[in-house]
């Protein structure tokens, strides 16, 4: 088979396919994605906390799965049936959130159908996430310096997806009548079931190695780079690592107080990195990588609880407090989403030739300072949206210009980070636990979309539960008082706190009040900022573990 020979890019045309595929699940991620917490809020009139919990959870548990996606692929299906049958199942899940969409005056069915339709999305993207990014990296011959420069290519079409989908899911279903959410939801699923028979139907013809034998027909674990085969893990490793999740899984609900899920996502994460890291099949420098990769995944937790606020914190932000009027047009709250993924498509191609610039000089630094480089630029952001809301009112707005520079600011951060972090992934992972070592690079991204939940929650109330409160007879001192917890609250008082989801204090950060949203904001400055300098200090010795695969 010839066709990976032809080049498209400068790349193999597997890799155009792969961009297209990965563009329309995308498109359907971040289309639900950008309406979910609105129709929470709007629709079934979830107060922010209950809508951030949820949110936290869903995309927690949408980068667990593809642990199950990785252990399946490496052992049993290949690739490509872990991808198409995952691509089937999110379709399914979309449809089913547009039910709940269509049902939403009758609640308590809204709510079954919701929760029908997160469980098939969340099953779908464990399948498809980890294998289509692994595939990428076997097109490519071993030392092949075009691996980064396609993973940042891939990534342009992860967010060509994400550009285009709030405007066309934001436009369909943040119409501010609550009746049409469901459409939002239903164009998500129909851009699902395009990249799903896309892959499907060209495959066979693109995706290929450079000698022209298929990616991912069969399972990983048996096919090594030498030749050899392998079983992956064996049975002292699962039986290790039941024993570690149900042990942590007890810990962290019971013993620290974690939800279901938040002891789920923790307690998997820990038993799956202490799975692969004790194979005795491991040589040192293997063992030395896959530290790395670790060390390198528990950084990105903080960077990604941080930018996920896009879909929770940031979408209530524009929503309520942000001016969204232009010549008399009120653009929706949703279409900010959408403002990260065009700087993305504008600038990645900027970021990618910086790196072969400075690569030609002899100058380029390695993956773990772009990684540090990438919180640093991430703390800078939330920085100017600090300085933006500091003394803001309740009941004022911002211009929309503040909003957009924290994403182009993230944006840029995200670009030294997210595209090089999977390029690190295929470098770092032996062959027979790439598709697993992906799953467990996403379960950094579970801890940190869970985390980002509940940083969500910490989001100060503002006027319009300031409104809420006033609409039901309390008024706005004595309101302030309640959060302040200087007036205790009547009987009456507690009984509409409830029926509303109307919060009664405020948020509460390391003993801390957050009580503004200037305080809000510089929680993520510190966080992702200090985060950022640790790994920067770290990445020196820890390249030397990387034994020139940097």
């Amino acid at each position: 088979m010839q066709a990976n020979n032809t080049q498209i890019w400068g790349h193999p045309r597997g890799l155009a396919l792969l961009f297209f595929t990965e563009m329309w699940e995308r498109f359907s991620y971040y289309g639900m994605r950008a309406i979910f917490s609105l129709y929470m809020i709007n629709a079934l009139l979830f107060s922010k906390a209950k809508a951030s919990e949820i949110y936290g959870s869903y995309t927690g548990l949408v980068y667990l799965t593809p642990l199950i996606g990785g252990y399946v692929a490496d052992r049993y299906w290949g690739n490509r049936k872990c991808i198409t049958r995952g691509g089937i199942s999110m379709a399914i899940g979309q449809f089913l959130m547009f039910g709940s969409a269509s049902m939403y005056e009758n609640v308590g069915l809204a709510v079954s159908l919701m929760w029908a339709g997160l469980f098939f999305l969340i099953l779908g993207n464990g399948f498809f996430k980890p294998n289509i990014s692994s595939m990428i990296g076997q097109m490519y011959s071993e030392g092949d310096k075009r691996r980064d420069a396609a993973y940042t290519i891939f990534y342009m079409g992860i967010n060509l997806g994400a550009f285009f989908a709030p405007l066309v899911c934001g436009f369909l279903g943040d119409t501010g009548n609550p009746a049409d959410f469901k459409w939002g939801f239903f164009a998500a699923g129909v851009g699902m079931v395009l990249g799903t028979v896309l892959f499907h139907t060209q495959k066979d013809k693109f995706v290929v190695t450079p000698d022209g034998a298929p990616i991912g027909a069969k399972p990983n674990s048996d096919v090594q780079a030498d030749g050899s085969t392998s079983g992956g893990l064996g049975s002292s490793q699962l039986m290790l690592g039941i024993g570690l999740l149900v042990g942590g899984f007890l810990l962290f609900w019971k013993g620290m107080g974690f939800d279901v899920i938040g002891a789920s996502i923790y307690s998997a994460t820990i038993s799956m990195m202490v799975m692969i890291i004790t194979d005795k099949s491991l040589t040192k420098v293997e063992r030395d990588r896959i530290l790395v990769l670790y060390v390198s995944a528990f950084f990105v937790i903080f960077f990604w609880a941080a930018f996920e606020q896009a879909g929770a914190s940031l979408t209530f932000f524009a929503d309520e407090q942000t001016n969204r009027t232009i010549l008399g047009t009120t653009i929706p709250a949703s279409y900010f989403q959408s403002v990260n993924a065009v700087a993305v498509v504008l600038l990645a191609p900027v970021i990618a030739a910086v790196w072969v610039f400075l690569s030609r000089k002899r100058a380029e630094p390695n993956s773990l300072v772009k990684q540090a480089l990438g919180l640093i630029i991430l703390a800078l952001g939330y920085a100017v949206i600090a300085i933006g809301v500091d003394g803001l009112g309740l009941g004022m707005k911002v211009s929309m210009f503040w909003l957009i520079a924290l994403y182009v600011i993230h944006t840029v951060g995200e670009l030294c980070l997210s595209p090089i972090g999977l390029s690190l992934v295929s470098k770092l992972s032996p062959m027979r636990f790439v598709s697993l070592l992906f799953g467990v690079w996403f379960l950094a991204n579970s801890v940190a979309n869970k985390a980002a939940g509940q940083l969500s929650g910490l989001y100060p109330p503002s006027g319009a539960e300031y409104k809420m409160a006033m609409d039901n007879g309390i008024d706005e001192a004595t309101y302030t008082g309640l959060l302040e917890g200087t007036v205790m609250p009547t009987p009456e008082q507690v009984s509409i706190a409830k029926e509303k989801n109307l919060p009664m204090q405020y948020p509460v950060f390391m003993g801390s009040p957050i009580k503004n949203l200037y305080q809000f904001f510089m929680v993520f400055v510190g966080m992702s900022g200090i985060a950022g300098l640790i790994l920067f200090g770290l990445s020196f010795p820890l390249r030397k573990m990387m034994h020139g695969a940097d």
